[in-house]
């Protein structure tokens, strides 16, 4: 795999997620992005005990996501070595992490822009794969750097792609319902046709 685990160490998570002057994002951001999620998913009758984090980073999903969730069995997944050695996560990558279960809801974010194209691609499966549920996915595209980000916040290191690029290999396996959610085709959900994207 093409990204470095030592990339991922602690000056890097210093200035992206623990300096408040230069992070680009905060726990608070993370924790309305878990409301919207989990009330969405409630909506559309999505249940959401088991949730996989893949690039769990510094676990500001569990611990939103802990207070949302009743009994929530959260499993948080980290390449960085940093990471796995400070915070005890699960050794692994999007690209190939494995489970003998598939998840109510499968989270990504801030991880595939650090792939090349070809890993990228393997990991949007893998995803497919570990999810029954929804999926959120959230990816810095090429328009996002263009016109979207503060480039003094935002990791500029990385593989920029379309929009188009992700929603083509996902569509296969989702519906798109916006805000970065997405429920698999096959999960049994009903969704009426203005409820997702094609």
């Amino acid at each position: 795999m093409s990204a470095r685990t030592e990339t991922f160490d602690a000056a890097y998570y210093d200035r992206y997620y623990r300096n408040r002057r230069t992070r680009v994002t905060s726990p608070a951001t993370v924790a309305k992005l878990a409301r919207f999620v989990t009330a969405y998913l409630d909506a559309i009758d999505v249940s959401v005990r088991t949730v996989a984090d893949l690039g769990c980073g510094l676990g500001w999903w569990r611990d939103a996501l802990a207070e949302l969730v009743p009994k929530l069995d959260y499993r948080g997944v980290e390449f960085s070595d940093y990471l796995v050695e400070q915070c005890g996560w699960e050794h692994g990558s999007v690209v190939d992490w494995d489970s003998d279960r598939t998840f109510d809801l499968v989270i990504c974010q801030g991880v595939l822009q650090y792939l090349p194209n070809a890993d990228a691609a393997r990991a949007l499966d893998n995803l497919s794969e570990l999810t029954h549920g929804a999926l959120y996915l959230e990816v810095l595209t090429k328009a996002d750097w263009q016109q979207n980000v503060d480039r003094d916040r935002t990791d500029g290191k990385v593989w920029l792609r379309t929009a188009r690029w992700y929603r083509q290999r996902l569509r296969p396996h989702f519906f798109e319902c916006g805000g970065g959610v997405f429920v698999r085709r096959d999960s049994g959900i009903s969704l009426f046709e203005l409820e997702h994207f094609g």
